[in-house]
């Protein structure tokens, strides 16, 4: 299988791949820097959702994640 998806879309760059983690980083230290009051009372809030709503909230997360890569890499 891995031999198969390099036929088709080429050889990995991992260039690409270190600079999607960096920006992962950016994004998600953004709060925590700006407004940790915020994060502070949003992380308690969710201590009180029980898991499965914690799993729909990930799941639609990862999903609309994907949309947007498949509309913006095509």
């Amino acid at each position: 299988m891995p031999g198969l998806i390099a036929r088709a879309y080429g050889t990995m760059n991992w260039e690409d791949l270190f600079s999607a983690m960096a920006l992962v980083l950016v994004i998600e230290g953004l709060l925590p820097f700006a407004a940790p009051g915020s994060l502070k009372k949003t992380l308690a809030g969710m201590l009180a959702l029980g898991d499965g709503a914690l799993r729909l909230m990930g799941l639609s997360s990862m999903l609309l994640g994907l949309v947007i890569l498949y509309f913006v890499r095509g």
